[in-house]
């Protein structure tokens, strides 16, 4: 497939700029562009997924209880679901790589900040100001490469999945190796945060506008949207959000106190907790799987079983208190299924429930869903844990929750797809 090059003139609004032809990138221009963005995603994940290993030792130093602990292990999110309806907004307006070099800046820079915190209140603010930049790099990207590869966006979505995958896995590996060479957590905040702004650097040059400021109705000008609605809010999006709320509250609620539960309830050690938390980035690898079968089967079904598998895995999880290598497996799996097959599948379908002129907006509204209440899926978790004890609150967060992600996802229409047969 051979993509035309759209050179913006300006940092004007897209609707005020004049583009220029050019001609199209090459085949190398655009895997270096691609690798660096996916590159600069495994960072994004880095970032997020350093803290909750880290998270016994950070709560022991500030004296955190485990509700303030599960809060700031998950409330990032709440600077990417404030990032995501203005950053929808914007990319519909402006260059998607002027929003996507900002983005990574500001959560580097959030992320280097966190070590500097003298208490819970300013931690907060580096952890959201960093999540604020997260989000507008999630809806980026994804916008980005949604256009750019309309035509095979789950497969995109699903290796761009799998770069937040490695750093899902690396992050904990590399966090607890660097605290206990230099005793203290600092390190890897500052190691992450300094990453970041490299491949910022990097992308300013060799991300090309090429690839980030594709427009969508040229690769799909040969199809008619006569059969969806007009509006970006639908019954289809609508459904979708409600799906991403129930899967961000259960997935980043599991994602943000997993390795203090293996610690505090079963006693591990924090390299073996490590080791499971690195175990669900690996299962994450998956997304290329995910992504590509969403482009070939009914979008609906895969999510709807992925959120099934997920509440069955996290009875295994809670319920039958296994052994390391066991353990291992079950994180792998709650991986492969949480963030190789319903996180690309999620963002890739809401960007298909909304005509091409609407992508970024609907980008917007998945981060917003995603991540908004997903902010305190962590202190929810940690609520029910002082309230029920673990096996009672996994029960409750990362069982029942997504059975409502599936009646939800009973009132999506694939049909009404813009990728439809028709």
């Amino acid at each position: 497939m051979t993509h035309a090059a759209q050179v913006d003139t300006s940092a004007m609004p897209a609707d005020d700029t004049e583009e220029t032809s050019a001609p199209p990138l090459s085949k190398s221009m655009i895997g270096l562009g691609f690798l660096l963005i996916v590159l600069s995603y495994m960072v994004n994940a880095m970032d997020r997924q350093v803290f909750p290993p880290l998270l016994p030792n950070i709560r022991q130093e500030y004296g955190f209880s485990l509700e303030q602990g599960g809060l700031l292990a998950t409330n990032f999110t709440l600077g990417m679901a404030l990032a995501g309806l203005p950053a929808g907004y914007l990319l519909d307006r402006f260059r998607r790589k002027t929003v996507l070099l900002a983005s990574i800046v500001i959560y580097s820079l959030g992320t280097m900040a966190t070590p500097l915190a003298t208490g819970f209140a300013d931690m907060t603010l580096y952890r959201v100001v960093s999540g604020f930049g997260e989000g507008m790099q999630s809806a980026a990207i994804f916008a980005a490469m949604g256009a750019f590869f309309a035509h095979r966006r789950g497969l995109a979505f699903g290796v761009i999945g799998v770069g937040y995958s490695v750093g899902v896995f690396i992050a904990p590996l590399i966090g607890v190796e660097l605290m206990s060479m230099h005793g203290t957590w600092h390190s890897p905040f500052y190691l992450f945060g300094t990453a970041g702004l490299l491949i910022a650097a990097a992308s300013l040059f060799l991300v090309k506008t090429g690839l980030t400021e594709t427009s969508v109705e040229k690769v799909l000008s040969t199809r008619t949207y006569e059969h969806m609605p007009a509006s970006a809010y639908n019954r289809n999006t609508i459904a979708l959000t409600v799906h991403a709320v129930v899967s961000g509250v259960a997935i980043y609620g599991f994602l943000g106190l997993y390795p203090t539960y293996l610690i505090s309830s079963l006693h591990y050690s924090p390299e073996q907790a490590a080791l499971a938390m690195s175990l669900l980035g690996f299962g994450g690898m998956t997304a290329i799987l995910g992504g590509w079968l969403g482009d070939r089967v009914n979008q609906r079904n895969l999510l709807i079983l992925s959120l099934l598998a997920v509440s069955v895995i996290s009875v295994c999880i809670y319920e039958t208190r296994a052994a390391v290598e066991v353990q291992c497996v079950f994180a792998f799996l709650m991986g492969a299924f949480g963030l190789g097959f319903i996180y690309p599948n999620t963002n890739s379908a809401i960007q298909r429930a909304v005509r091409p002129t609407q992508i970024g907006r609907a980008s917007g509204l998945f981060v917003t869903g995603y991540y908004g209440p997903a902010a305190f899926s962590g202190l929810l978790f940690a609520a029910l844990v002082d309230s029920f004890g673990w096996s009672r609150a996994g029960m409750l967060q990362v069982t029942v929750l997504p059975l409502l992600g599936v009646v939800a996802l009973a009132f999506v229409r694939p049909a009404q797809f813009n990728n439809a047969v028709r």
